[in-house]
Order: C-alpha cells, then sequence, then structure tokens
C-alpha cells in the first residue's frame, strides 16, 4: 500500500463525510487547487488528535487531522515535472507560517526528490521555533537517511543542550559516531563544573564508543547519589563490548542489587 493510500485510509477513518468528500476533491485536482488547500485545510477539517500509523518500525504518529490532511494533500501533488514540482513546493516552504511548516516537514521523508529537501531539513535544526524543530527531529526518518554525521551530530545536541526526549529520534542507535560521544562527554564535563546536571539517558549514545577518558565519566555516574545516572552507566556497561567497562559491574554490583535488575532499563530515563 503506498503512503498517500494508508493516509487516505486513516483521514476516512476519522474524518466526517462532509471533510472527507472535500479533501478527496481537492487532493485529484489540479495541482493550484491542491496547494490552495493546504493552506485552507484548518477550516473545512476538524484539529482533533489521533493515531497515526504509517506501518514504520516502532513509529507512531500523534497528529492532528488537519496536519494529517495536509500531508496528504501536498504528497498528492503531481510529480512529473521536477522543476514545477521543486518550485511550487518551495514557495510553500517560503511562505509557511508554522503550523503550515509543521505539516511540510512531517511529510518530507515522502516528498519526491528527496536530497533536493536536505537543506530545509537542515534549516529546521537551526529554527528557534520548537513545533517545527520537533516536527523535523521526533519521529521523523528524514534526518537519519539524509543527514551527513555533522548535520546529524547538531540535531541531536540541539536536543540534548535544550532538555528535549532524545528517545523519540528516529535512528538514534544507528547513527551514533564517535564524534558525538566525544562531544557529550565535553558537554557533560562542562555541565558539571558548573553544578549542573546531564540528562541520564544521553548516555546512551556512548555504549559503542567508550574509551579510556569516556570510561571516566561513566564510573563518576556510578559514584553519584543519582540512581539515573547509575542505571544508564549499568546499561552502558552491560551493552558495550569494551572489556574494561565490565570490570565496573563487578566493582559497583552492590548498586545493580539495590536498584534491582528489572528497573535497570533505558524505558526508566526516557522522559
Amino acid at each position: 500500500m503506498s503512503i498517500n493510500s494508508k493516509l487516505l485510509s486513516i483521514i476516512q477513518d476519522n474524518a466526517t463525510e462532509k471533510e472527507f468528500n472535500w479533501i478527496l476533491s481537492k487532493a485529484t485536482g489540479e495541482n493550484k487547487n491542491i496547494l490552495i488547500a493546504f493552506v485552507a485545510a484548518p477550516r473545512y477539517v476538524s484539529k482533533k488528535t489521533i493515531e497515526v500509523d504509517l506501518g514504520e518500525e516502532n513509529i507512531l504518529h500523534t497528529w492532528s487531522l488537519d496536519r494529517l490532511v495536509r500531508v496528504f494533500l501536498i504528497l498528492s501533488f503531481k510529480s512529473d515535472s521536477e522543476e514545477a514540482y521543486f518550485k511550487s513546493i518551495n514557495a510553500l516552504f517560503d511562505t509557511a507560517e508554522i503550523n503550515e511548516a509543521v505539516a511540510l516537514y512531517s511529510a518530507l521523508p515522502y516528498l519526491s526528490f528527496s536530497e533536493k529537501w536536505i537543506y530545509r531539513a537542515t534549516e529546521a535544526v537551526r529554527s528557534n521555533i520548537g513545533l517545527i524543530f520537533d516536527s523535523l527531529t521526533f519521529r521523523n526518518t528524514f534526518p537519519a537517511t539524509y543527514f551527513t554525521e555533522a548535520e546529524w551530530n547538531q540535531l541531536v545536541l540541539k536536543c540534548i543542550f535544550n532538555d528535549k526526549p532524545i528517545h523519540l529520534i528516529n535512528g538514534l542507535a544507528e547513527r551514533a559516531n564517535q564524534k558525538l560521544a566525544d562531544t557529550l562527554s565535553d558537554f557533560a564535563h562542562e555541565r558539571w563544573a558548573a553544578g549542573r546536571s546531564v540528562p541520564a539517558q544521553v548516555w546512551r549514545l556512548v555504549t559503542h564508543f567508550l574509551n579510556e577518558e569516556i570510561l571516566k565519566d561513566i564510573e563518576k555516574l556510578l559514584q553519584t547519589d543519582n540512581s539515573e545516572n547509575q542505571i544508564a552507566a549499568i546499561l552502558v556497561c552491560k551493552e558495550t563490548t569494551y572489556e574494561p567497562a565490565k570490570a565496573l559491574l563487578i566493582k559497583y554490583v552492590s548498586i545493580i542489587n539495590d536498584l534491582g535488575e528489572d528497573n535497570i532499563t533505558w524505558k526508566k530515563l526516557e522522559k
């Protein structure tokens, strides 16, 4: 089933008959009418919240119906001419208000001529508007698929700097890298020096990139009286292949026993 067929099925299950007929009439019309409908959608479609399952592994979107309809409409735009397609969608990005931009960034993984939209995605990473940044960053497959390592690291680090929930980033484990792990360690040192903390779950990013220096950070976490830090440190030591980390599990086995094995999961740290 195509992405648009899935979207249409979800819309039909959640829209009124009047709403659905309006959506269908616009989606099957000329491109210029689709663009007009994209902007006008909230006047004809409700903003009720629905769960959107597009069949992507472990991704369940929570969108408003008008956001879903906007994504559906933009994916109904005919792409026979690359030049015309790019010009029209690009114009939408240029003139979009916040909710329109959110829909456009939500649609990025499914737009035609994918690589042409990378620069738009990097713009969202630099955005100071939370809704726009979040629509690209969370439960969106585009960054993990198309970002360079530097672009990816910038996105993840911005989440960490702003205490955002990194576990909602698609591809987080697959795109982890040594440079990101080293930068996280430096960031933690700066925070600690300022008497501030680091969200415990971010240490999952160093699991496969441990070295002598980062292992010192992990032991520091074990020595705190913060159970979340201890859980993160134990999980890193359990999941890494870096052999010196295994010794910490023996050294601090009493902490593991006190916490209880059932409580030592990343899920406990996801906020």
